[in-house]
């Protein structure tokens, strides 16, 4: 269930990020303004094959 849950949240499209999952918009975020990060941030994010 704890699985799920995490999966679940991670997955699911928020309101205030213009319906967008929390990993889309950081990517998009990055794509826009890159220098905000200090590096690629698609490699911090959790996810299958990283």
């Amino acid at each position: 269930l704890h699985l799920f849950v995490d999966a679940y949240n991670h997955a699911r499209r928020l309101k205030t990020l213009r319906g967008l999952t929390p990993t889309e918009f950081i990517l998009n975020a990055w794509t826009k303004e890159p220098n905000r990060f200090r590096i690629d941030p698609s490699y911090l994010i959790p996810g299958p094959y990283r």
